[in-house]
């Protein structure tokens, strides 16, 4: 239909990560942001979590429209361009410049349009979707919020966002546009949630410069400093005052050294090249004159910061009388991980500040006075709010309420549900699938449950591979090989007999087949282990006939 607009959540919403919507209207598509996930503890062996892409498969979008470079907005635009077609990329300078990058290394920078997302520009008609951009402040720059025009009414995507008086770049959000915005009619709202629920408002990323400035200058010796490999602005106010101490700046760590590149390319950081050293060159610097940024502020097991607790990175170690400044919050999931890399690193003599014991973090995201403050600006018809966990989302809806939306305006969807938007207002109208996609290596997709039930059962309880040889029609002793299992010499004995005995009983009765061999040593072998242990390690009965 041409005057209803379908919104679709394919993630984001009762989750923090992975941030994915569809809009819909007169037979063509349009996605805001294409996100991913990290693993949490129990998908083991995953490396990244992506949105469930089947409603979109071999589709042609129109244009994906990326808010800001965060990976939890970008990450899974590659992913998303191998299962459907996307004719045109919208995003800012810098938005553009770090995900080139990434379309680059997956061999499809080519494989759609890039065009630039100006909020200073006038809006752009694409197809029945006609885009306003609006200059939003995050923790990253060029953040954008969208507005989307159709025929079925105005809608508002906030993008992340904070209001940040006195942002680095000194480009604050811009309550100028939002306010005209909301004169002209705002029949749909959807906005960041993830500070909801923390009162007050959100501090200026300058206060985590000011924190730098008062701590480095007294510290004896190297100081590491942690963060998302995509905040630049805290990357700049370190180089800043590495400079203003005689410090000389490294950049250890993938992402983050090839971010800072693309940022001093397009003009995003200032960094006379004097104050930079390749990791190798540390050896030759005196302790007290080197700052090292580097990744890992989310205790990830490969990350430079992880490494540098475990003794294990071959640049950067660190001893007593340096300071490691972890200057991100953990993501929910990733507080044990952190905890440890903290814990290394102050049995290596480290001091460690990071956001509970020094200013050293700030959100970037809206608390709830802002959350207040731009309600009151767009005026919203109706609102749904979106990335956030569910708590979030309840958190952001009490405030759209007490801004004066009527609670039958505010919808509180799920990932997958289809809310429409008309002139007759707002609802929930039909769901679609929306699941998740792991991404395992070069695999994408193909971990089913099974796959993370046995490796979650081998990590808790190990495995037991059991090998029988059948020659003549006569058995021979099995051989037990235990890995990751308690074992005793006398435990390995029964399980021998038991297995020899199983065998030896079903030849008498002329069973041969190999499953069935297999399946009843499996069974005898299980039930001796788990009287003797009670644990139930995985058990792999191999058969062999010679």
């Amino acid at each position: 239909m041409d005057d209803v607009l379908r919104v679709i959540p394919l993630g984001g919403l009762g989750e923090v990560g992975k941030n994915m919507t569809v809009f819909e209207i007169a037979g063509e598509t349009i996605v805001v942001d294409a996100g991913l996930a990290f693993p949490r503890d129990e998908h083991l062996g995953v490396d990244l979590v992506l949105p469930d892409f089947g409603y979109l498969r071999d589709r042609t979008i129109r244009a994906v429209v990326l808010t800001h470079a965060h990976e939890d907005h970008v990450g899974g635009l590659p992913y998303l361009m191998r299962e459907a077609r996307v004719t045109e990329i919208w995003g800012t300078k810098l938005t553009l410049g770090l995900v080139s990058s990434k379309l680059d290394e997956h061999g499809l920078l080519r494989a759609a349009e890039q065009r630039e997302a100006d909020p200073e520009a006038p809006p752009v008609q694409v197809g029945p979707f006609r885009l306003e951009f609006v200059r939003m402040a995050h923790s990253v720059p060029d953040a954008i919020g969208i507005c989307i025009e159709t025929a079925a009414g105005r809608v508002f995507h906030t993008g992340d966002w904070k209001l940040d008086h006195t942002p680095i770049d000194g480009l604050r959000t811009d309550v100028g546009k939002l306010a005209d915005l909301g004169n002209r009619g705002v029949d749909l709202f959807l906005g960041d949630s993830t500070n909801a629920e923390r009162p007050g408002f959100t501090q200026s990323e300058r206060l985590v410069g000011e924190a730098f400035r008062q701590i480095i200058p007294g510290k004896p010796g190297r100081v590491l400093i942690s963060s998302f490999a995509s905040n630049i602005h805290r990357m700049q106010q370190a180089i800043d005052i590495a400079g203003e101490v005689g410090r000389t700046v490294t950049v250890v760590g993938r992402s983050m050294r090839k971010n800072l590149n693309i940022a001093r390319n397009l003009g995003y950081v200032q960094a006379p090249d004097h104050l930079l050293a390749r990791p190798a060159a540390l050896e030759e610097i005196p302790p007290h004159e080197q700052l090292i940024l580097c990744t890992g502020s989310q205790g990830e097991p490969m990350s430079a910061l992880t490494r540098i607790a475990y003794n294990d990175h071959p640049a950067v170690r660190v001893e007593r009388g340096d300071t490691v400044i972890i200057s991100a919050r953990p993501v929910p999931g990733n507080e044990l991980r952190v905890h440890d890399a903290i814990n290394r690193l102050t049995r290596a003599g480290a001091e460690v500040l990071h956001e509970e014991n020094a200013p050293v973090h700030v959100s970037g995201h809206a608390r709830s006075e802002e959350l207040r403050t731009l309600l009151g600006l767009v005026r919203p018809k109706a609102v749904m709010p979106i990335h956030g966990e569910f708590r979030m989302l309840a958190a952001h809806a009490r405030l759209a309420q007490d801004a004066g939306v009527p609670a039958s305006s505010i919808v509180i969807a799920e990932n997958g549900d289809v809310v429409e938007l008309s002139r007759d207002g707002v609802r929930i109208a039909d769901r679609v699938e929306a699941g998740l996609t792991f991404v395992d290596g070069l695999g994408v997709g193909d971990i089913s449950d099974v796959a993370l039930r046995d490796r979650r059962h081998l990590s808790e309880d190990g495995v037991l591979i059991v090998v029988t040889t059948l020659s003549n029609g006569t058995v021979t002793p099995p051989e037990v090989i235990a890995r990751g299992f308690a074992e005793t010499e006398e435990l390995l004995t029964a399980m021998r007999d038991e297995a020899y005995d199983i065998v030896r009983d079903l030849l008498a009765d002329d069973i041969r087949e190999i499953k069935l061999l297999q399946e009843h040593i499996h069974d005898g072998v299980g039930q001796l282990v788990y009287d003797r242990t009670r644990r139930r390690p995985m058990i792999l009965p191999v058969v062999v006939e010679v």
